[in-house]
């Protein structure tokens, strides 16, 4: 199995100095990565931020959970992601994602294509990247993209290219990020194209085993070379496991073994979580954990416990 990292996603800071010293604490509790989601809500631009986050710290690796590959065209991402990485010494974990959130399209004026559609797209950017990446040049005539002697210069710093996320809770793409990333995040649903009470339905630990058995299928002889992420959205540390996870259950409308069960929470007192993590490691292979700001500081306890164990 593959060791416990641990990330912090954050949004923005107050100010410039006050982000340069959000990323200094998130390295110092010993988190191995910094994310900022990519979208136009109340947030910073992912790679001005990365950029400072980087400049910032030492060994703190950098990326965005995910770029919206829909606004990014590949031959622009790939040179401000290969310039990120080569700057920072090979430190950018690169995120790419198909696009999902309804009100990015409606505010930008993009078209939101059919998610099959959107996927294709994100597929066919990802090869041109890796060309660029890889080789320093890109010719690619696809259905969505048509790139001709494109330059792929600076090469990244990583060799042939930096560490590829890719995540999702649908078969295509998660067959996808099983053949072409070397992280996979498995998420819930998210078709709706916002966060609302359906989602909640493809949180249950039945719904995770499901999309591991897809990847591992997918992904075939290089399964046990891929590193699985997941996203967590409830992470309390508390004295009263039991009566946390009850009042959630009433407040979310759902069972407490789901809540339980989910790989998006964390409830209890750090012994618990560790001994879940450790749990859920075993049966869905999720080495990787992202956490938000808000927890950070008190889920610092099980990073030092774990963190590449």
């Amino acid at each position: 199995m593959a060791p416990f990292r641990f990330a912090v996603q954050v949004s923005n800071a107050s100010s410039g100095a006050a982000w340069r010293d959000l990323a200094r604490a998130i390295e110092g509790l010993g988190y191995s990565t910094v994310f900022i989601p990519d979208h136009f809500e109340d947030q910073f631009g992912p790679l001005v931020a990365l950029t400072v986050a980087a400049e910032a710290t030492t060994d703190l690796k950098v990326g965005s959970l995910v770029f919206g590959n829909d606004y990014r065209h590949p031959v622009v991402l790939a040179k401000e992601v290969a310039t990120l990485d080569l700057m920072s010494e090979g430190r950018v974990e690169f995120g790419l994602g198909a696009g999902w959130m309804t009100t990015d399209y409606e505010q930008s004026g993009l078209a939101h294509d059919p998610p099959a559609v959107r996927i294709s797209r994100m597929a066919e950017s990802l090869a041109v990247m890796k060309s660029l990446w890889s080789t320093g040049a890109a010719t690619f005539a696809g259905e969505h993209y048509t790139v001709t002697g494109a330059v792929g210069a600076p090469l990244p710093h990583s060799r042939p290219y930096p560490k590829i996320i890719i995540g999702g809770g649908g078969k295509r793409v998660l067959g996808i990020a099983a053949r072409e990333a070397d992280i996979v995040g498995v998420n819930p649903s998210l078709a709706a194209g916002y966060v609302g009470p359906e989602v909640l339905e493809t949180t249950t630990a039945e719904y995770y085993d499901q999309r591991i058995t897809w990847i591992r299928e997918a992904a075939g002889d290089r399964f046990d070379d891929l590193e699985l992420q997941v996203l967590t959205f409830l992470v309390q540390i508390v004295p009263d496991r039991e009566g946390a996870i009850g009042r959630l259950s009433s407040t979310l409308g759902v069972t407490a073994e789901q809540i339980d069960g989910t790989p998006i929470a964390l409830i209890g007192t750090i012994e618990q979580i560790i001994e879940r993590l450790v749990e859920r490691r075993a049966r869905f292979g999720f080495s990787y954990i992202v956490v938000h700001e808000a927890e950070m500081e008190a889920f610092a306890p099980v990073v030092a416990a774990l963190a590449g164990t």
